[in-house]
């Protein structure tokens, strides 16, 4: 509750005491008892009445010989009643109409004003964003939309983040320094003002900021980059200066700006030149973090993923002085991610975070936790009491692969097409050099597919060689190559659709970016395709670097190198024919093949199901068998 509506509410507390005060002080006579007008009449008529007074439509009086006192309603007063009083010899005494009083008069005639004023201080408080007016009154463009958490409400700390050691150890002295700021002071080093954590989406950027105000004990000011710009111009600034001026009386604090690039992107970029407003947020923040205006204490953090469009102005030191990579967590930071995302569930003895971590590379701290999630309710689903290992499994299929479509009907001869392309992929994944190993084969539809072939690395990779790739490009042809083999060129579907589109980039990028060409060189010739409204300019000139025949030498490069493992492809596969129809065969008894029926397949050997795939097949049983649905429009399968 503000001042004003206190003092609304004192004054009216007051005037209610008054009227009351002034009530209780009027002296009040004797209660006259109420008769009816035909009584009236009668006592009239008898004799009994002395005198009355007639006031209105009310007449009272006194009865004779009695100090008792009447009081009647008249329907209609008219002079053939004063007559008729007269004629019984009564005391006729005319009363004049009762005068409100002082307090009365005041309140009938300043009523209306107050209750005008009361509505319109309650509308200005509710414009004006105070408390329960929802903050978003046009008085209230200007206040800074920051949420405070002071130093008690953060409980994350660094001990709560995992798989990003080394980003912990760069904030690791902002902590020691907000804990001792003298140790650093009397040596005359000075803290960065400005930390940009850069890094994937779901890497914990954002956790990481928090456990830094809650390892310190400090206040924590969150806020999002678009939270600054408005449609009015000026807006963003003014928001800045007011976050900046809370921090400043708060200080030692922190500021978290999450999404940074929303509000510091390149200025002079794009439509609306130098004045809109976006710029000028950030020529306001660009002042605030190193301007004349002393900020000692105040630290400010930000998040982004797209660091190559922030304002070089922005990223100087002084500004923002450090930037901490928070990247994809390695083998290590990802088992230490799931043992701290599995401590409140229930495990069974079979779950190991080791396995996990390792049939999990290229998976962000959000993902590793939405696995955890996953394969806790799958076992809920399956009214289990622990979460085991096939939960995790199944989990990890359905982030991987996608969900299972069991229910979408396909003919036989769509299973078997599909079982050709699947096992052509495997097959040539399993053959060529360098490939990451086959991690498992389904024929199950899941999302838009209508088989998957999942393939995951023995470990983390930052680089690729020349042979890794054009592996890639055969096992990507893989598909294609063994419907054409298996039902003749004529009956070759759309379901290579991506695999083309993959392959061809892939092939484009070997010698247009990565100089794997040997008749072109290692040179740069993929054109700028940066754009003007992710904070580049549009004056910048993106005509092409390179002369027609340039293009032509590129064009027949990339066809080089697609016709080279497409023939690979196609001389691995009529090598091992047999092993094609075998897979086939038991992708579409099993519908699903792990890693050891793969092995037993490529080595010739009778295969059967595992004992994790029999449990798999038998919970993802349909509750009822239900007769065939009518055939669906026939989907491409895809890899």
């Amino acid at each position: 509750m503000n001042d004003t509506t206190k003092h609304i509410l004192i004054w009216a507390v007051i005037a209610a005491v008054l009227f009351l005060l002034f009530n209780s002080l009027v002296p009040g006579a004797t209660p006259a008892s109420e008769v009816s007008f035909s009584t009236f009449v009668q006592q009239v008529n008898n004799g009994q009445i002395e005198h009355v007074d007639i006031s209105s439509h009310t007449i009272s009086g006194t009865y004779k010989g009695s100090d008792k006192t009447f009081e009647t309603y008249v329907p209609e007063i008219d002079p053939s009643l004063l007559k008729w009083l007269m004629d019984k010899q009564i005391a006729v005494k005319g009363v004049p109409p009762k005068k409100p009083g002082l307090l009365e008069t005041i309140l009938i005639s300043w009523a209306p004003m107050l209750i005008i004023l009361f509505i319109w201080l309650f509308l200005m408080r509710q414009m004006s964003g105070g408390k329960g007016g929802g903050g978003g009154g046009p008085f209230s463009f200007g206040k800074s939309k920051a949420k405070l958490l002071s130093e008690d409400q953060v409980k994350v700390t660094l001990a709560d983040v995992a798989g990003v050691e080394e980003a912990k150890e760069e904030v690791g002295e902002i902590v020691d320094f907000l804990k001792d700021p003298k140790k650093y002071q009397d040596l005359g080093g000075r803290i960065p003002r400005g930390v940009l954590m850069v890094g994937p989406p779901g890497t914990g950027k954002t956790l990481l900021a928090r456990a830094i105000a809650g390892e310190a004990k400090v206040p924590f000011f969150s806020i999002s980059g678009s939270d600054f710009v408005e449609m009015f111009v000026g807006v963003g600034a003014s928001r800045v200066r007011d976050m900046f001026a809370q921090a400043k009386k708060r200080a030692p604090c922190i500021i978290f700006i999450d999404e940074i690039d929303a509000v510091g992107r390149h200025r002079g970029a794009g439509f609306g030149g130098g004045h809109d407003e976006r710029e000028q947020t950030l020529n306001q923040l660009l002042v605030e973090m190193d301007g004349f205006a002393e900020n000692e204490g105040v630290i400010v953090i930000a998040a982004t993923n797209r660091p190559d469009v922030l304002d070089p102005a922005l990223l100087r030191p002084g500004r923002f002085d450090r930037q901490v990579t928070v990247g994809l967590p390695d083998i290590k930071g990802r088992e230490q991610i799931m043992k701290v995302h599995m401590k409140k569930l229930p495990l069974s003895d079979d779950v190991s975070p080791v396995d996990l971590a390792r049939g999990t590379p290229g998976f962000s701290g959000a993902e590793l936790a939405n696995l955890v999630n996953e394969a806790a309710l799958f076992a809920a689903r399956n009214a289990k009491t622990k979460v085991t290992m096939l939960d995790f499994e199944k989990a990890k299929d359905k982030i991987l692969m996608g969900a299972e479509r069991r229910t979408l009907a396909m003919s036989d001869d769509e299973k078997t097409l599909t079982a050709y392309h699947e096992a052509g992929h495997a097959i040539v994944g399993r053959l060529v050099p360098e490939h990451d190993p086959v991690y498992k084969i389904s024929i199950i539809p899941r999302g838009r597919a209508l088989g998957v072939t999942m393939y995951l690395p023995v470990r983390d990779q930052v680089s690729y060689s020349k042979q890794k790739l054009e592996s890639q490009l055969s096992s990507l042809y893989g598909g294609r190559v063994a419907e054409a083999l298996i039902f003749g060129v004529e009956r070759v579907t759309t379901g290579a659709s991506n695999d083309i589109q993959r392959a061809t980039e892939l092939a484009r990028n070997m010698v247009t970016k990565w100089g794997l060409s040997e008749k072109l060189g290692p040179l740069k010739y993929g054109e700028d395709t940066q754009q003007p409204f992710l904070g580049h300019s549009m004056g910048t000139s993106h005509a092409r670097e390179f002369s027609e025949s340039t293009a032509a030498a590129i064009d027949a490069e990339v066809r080089v190198f697609i016709d080279r493992n497409y023939a690979r492809t196609q001389a691995l596969l009529t090598e091992n024919i047999d092993i094609l129809h075998a897979m086939s065969d038991a992708l579409i008894k099993y519908e699903t093949l792990d890693v050891t029926q793969v092995d037993d397949l490529m080595a010739r050997r009778p295969v059967k199901p595992s004992d994790w795939e029999s449990a798999h097949l038998e919970a993802s049983k349909p509750a009822v068998p239900s007769a065939p649905a009518p055939e669906a429009p026939a989907a491409p399968p895809a890899s």
